[in-house]
Order: C-alpha cells, then sequence, then structure tokens
C-alpha cells in the first residue's frame, strides 16, 4: 500500500455563509494523534482537541487554502474548480517535490480531479505524486487529519463571523434555522445581504424574494 506523506480535505462547500477552507496536512503516520476519522463523524469538542493536538505536534504541517465568499460568487467559477484550487493552495503551502498525496475527490471523476489538483501544484513550482479517492477522510488518516483541520478552521471563522454581526448565525448551512433567521433579520433591517453571504445560493435568493414580497404587501 502506498505511503502517503500529505492528507488533503476541505471543508463548506455547501453553506450559503463564509468561506470554503482546504487543509493540508503534512506528517509521518506515527506523529498523527489516535481517535482521527471524518470530521463530520466527531463532535466538535473531539475535533477541537484533535486539531489542537495536530497543530501542536512539532512534525507536523499544515496549510490552508480559502475560497472566499467573493470568489464563490464570481459567475466564471464553478465549485469544482473551486475545490482544486482551495486544495492546491492549501498544498502549496507545505508540500516538498517527490510528496505523494492523498486528496479528497472534489469531483465525479478522482483521475480528473487528481489531474486538476497535480497540475495546479506544479504550476506553483512544487512537482508531487497524487492520488484523489472519494471518501479519503473515511479511509485515511492523513486525509482524516485534513478534514478535522478544514472543519475547525472553518467553524473559527463562521464564530468570527457571527462576533462581528454580534449575533448568532448558526453553522452557515441552508437548512440551519438560526442561519436563514439571521439572513431574513439582517435583509429586513438593511434592505440588503451581508457581505458573508454568498449572493448566488438559491437561499440567498429566497431571502431577498421574501422580503421583496413583505414590501409589496406593506403598500
Amino acid at each position: 500500500m502506498t505511503e502517503f506523506r500529505i492528507g488533503v480535505d476541505e471543508a463548506g462547500k455547501g453553506p450559503v455563509l463564509g468561506p470554503m477552507v482546504a487543509a493540508a496536512v503534512r506528517a509521518a503516520p506515527s506523529d498523527l494523534p489516535d481517535g482521527l476519522a471524518d470530521s463530520k463523524r466527531l463532535t466538535a469538542t473531539k475535533r477541537e482537541s484533535l486539531a489542537e493536538r495536530l497543530r501542536a505536534t512539532e512534525d507536523v504541517d499544515i496549510g490552508i487554502g480559502v475560497i472566499t465568499v467573493a470568489e464563490i460568487d464570481d459567475p466564471e467559477s464553478d465549485m469544482n474548480s473551486l475545490t482544486v484550487a482551495a486544495q492546491v493552495r492549501a498544498i502549496a503551502a507545505i508540500a516538498q517535490s517527490d510528496d505523494n498525496a492523498i486528496v479528497d475527490a472534489g469531483d465525479v471523476s478522482e483521475s480528473r480531479f487528481a489531474r486538476r489538483v497535480t497540475e495546479g501544484v506544479a504550476g506553483e513550482g512544487i512537482e508531487i505524486e497524487l492520488t484523489a479517492e472519494h471518501g479519503a477522510d473515511d479511509s485515511y488518516q492523513l486525509a482524516a487529519a485534513a478534514s478535522v483541520i478544514a472543519k475547525v478552521d472553518r467553524d473559527s471563522r463562521i464564530a468570527t463571523i457571527g462576533a462581528e454581526y454580534a449575533q448568532p448565525v448558526g453553522s452557515g448551512y441552508p437548512s440551519d434555522s438560526t442561519t436563514r433567521d439571521f439572513l431574513a433579520g439582517y435583509v429586513d433591517h438593511h434592505g440588503e445581504l451581508p457581505a458573508c453571504a454568498r449572493r448566488s445560493w438559491s437561499t440567498c435568493e429566497d431571502v431577498l424574494a421574501a422580503a421583496e414580497q413583505a414590501a409589496l404587501g406593506d403598500f
């Protein structure tokens, strides 16, 4: 079995608030803490504990790649390309030539995603071997470590957003009633979406449409 040196995953593809964050973790398997798994299968407390241990380990290198709301809302972009870009940014921050990486595939075609990320990293002047697999964070400890780091980093950014607006914004996902209430309340008060919102998401369109309908009902 191939021994990988880097694991990569991202968090925040689907939310209506905040950025998407990719993480790359470069480490020897023996330097990883016990208990790693796909971040979605861990509690917030467990994720934060693991992330703290990973960051505190001298021989573990961590790279972060952030895709901003503005990049996500760019009509010329698409989520597959942005996921590639996020992973490239994270890998390029820590990779060394001839590293072997396992990444969570962000495309229906694992081979196409692997090729695009490999080419993107090469464009940064770093030649690596790379394998992309669906569910890599369930199968490889390095990818699980990256999943944990990405999720904790993005959650921290969402907490910062809540602090900036001085109110709860929830998880940022469209299914979260706190997130929807925040958006609706902000539009009702300011007449526009907050800067942290992905304006191209249908949730934002629905909030604006509801506000417009309510305004018409006042006449």
